[in-house]
């Protein structure tokens, strides 16, 4: 067996890897960072190909997917919990790995993918794939009797007058900046202030760029003191995932001063070394209440099952990016049931949002077991600002 990766096989070692060496190894691991650097794993005929994590390989266009592709194999699977995250086309690049053909052109697919899901009936696709793929859910008990019970449930916050005040003149602003614009600019302007209404709900600091993160300036930061003091009580722990490195910070600051005790925050600039022992602390530290995790650094790979709560500070577009985070404590291993709350402020885009996720949500259930994302940049003006109107009865406590 070899590992084809420089935490555990010397970067010498790896430059001199060749055919001749391979082709007397019968097991290789490696990465898909790792793959692009190793073309000798390329010229191998491998008898299995193994894929795990296979929504990495979702854009048919991207250099990893290319490479996974280069592969010669007479057999390959592909893992994954979540073979579609934001569109139809996610099952074809990973359809496209496994049995080339099958679901046609990507342009042939794509035609079909936008017919069925006007006409709102996928059972043509379904009964395609339905032989070559097997489903296994962690509700189901005959998978595994003994995982334990897990509820969602939605947080609902109010703004503060300060973050309702920023949040109506952010409107504003995009209704003035959509004016005349189109093209890649509208595309621009459109993600930029939906960023900024994103970071607003959150907390008016993260948008002002001050260092001030008052506690008593947001709602969420209220609606998390009121839930963080059912946790401490009962002496449970808590995940808490945000898309937004730059709140990682003062999250951690303001449960900490909660708890009475530091947690722990992983983000991107974590080093690999440093976030094994993290893992390490929280799951074996009882005196470690919390951890703060960046989506996209700590939303997958991670076993954390020492917590018993997950809390998705602000919602990501795509339920199963947050499905997978919410993976990190809901898995094998996990003895207590798992409570997943999702912060939303009422009457905002995160309102909004949040009904389009579910229906995003539908889509995955509608082809496995039976739309497209929204493309928000795709709306029209009018629609754009319904979306991210205010409603100032809902949006702030009476």
């Amino acid at each position: 067996m070899l590992v084809a990766h420089p935490s555990v096989t010397p970067a010498d070692a790896l430059r001199e890897l060749d055919d001749v060496r391979l082709a007397h190894t019968d097991l290789v691991i490696t990465s898909f960072g790792a793959l692009l650097r190793q073309p000798a794993l390329e010229t191998i005929h491998w008898r299995l190909a193994i894929v795990d994590e296979a929504q990495a390989i979702k854009n048919p266009g991207a250099r990893q997917t290319r490479q996974v592709k280069k592969l010669q194999a007479r057999a390959r699977i592909a893992l994954t919990g979540t073979p579609v995250e934001n569109r139809l086309s996610d099952l074809w690049s990973i359809f496209d790995f496994t049995h080339p053909g099958l679901l046609g052109s990507m342009k042939d697919f794509a035609g079909l993918s936008k017919r069925m899901e006007k006409a709102g009936h996928f059972g043509p696709l379904r009964s395609l794939v339905r032989p070559y793929i097997l489903r296994r859910l962690k509700t189901d008990r005959n998978v595994i009797a003994d995982l334990p019970e897990k509820t969602e449930l939605k947080a609902w916050c109010h703004l503060s007058p300060v973050q309702a005040a920023l949040y109506e003149r952010t409107v504003k602003d995009l209704a003035a900046a959509l004016d005349g614009a189109d093209g890649i600019e509208r595309k621009g302007i459109v993600l930029s202030y939906l960023m900024r209404l994103k970071q607003i709900c959150n907390h008016p600091s993260q948008w002002l760029g001050d260092a001030a993160w008052k506690p008593e300036a947001s709602g969420k930061f209220a609606r998390l003191r009121e839930l963080v003091d059912v946790i401490a009580a009962k002496q449970e722990k808590v995940l808490i995932f945000t898309q937004f490195r730059e709140t990682t910070e003062p999250l951690a600051a303001f449960l900490g001063s909660l708890f009475g005790r530091e947690g722990l925050i992983l983000h991107g600039a974590t080093p690999v070394g440093r976030r094994r022992a993290l893992v390490k602390q929280f799951q074996e530290d009882e005196l470690t209440p919390f951890f703060v995790l960046s989506l996209k650094a700590g939303g997958a790979g991670l076993n954390l099952t020492a917590a018993s709560h997950v809390i998705h500070f602000d919602r990501w577009w795509n339920p199963a990016v947050e499905n997978q985070a919410t993976d990190r404590a809901f898995r094998i291993g996990q003895r207590r049931n798992v409570l997943v709350h999702k912060f939303v402020c009422r009457g905002t885009v995160e309102d909004r949002i949040d009904q389009l996720i579910e229906a995003k949500q539908q889509l995955v259930n509608d082809v496995l077991e039976g739309g497209e994302e929204l493309r928000l940049t795709e709306m029209s003006d009018r629609e754009l600002l319904d979306l991210v109107r205010l409603d100032i009865h809902c949006a702030q406590e009476n």
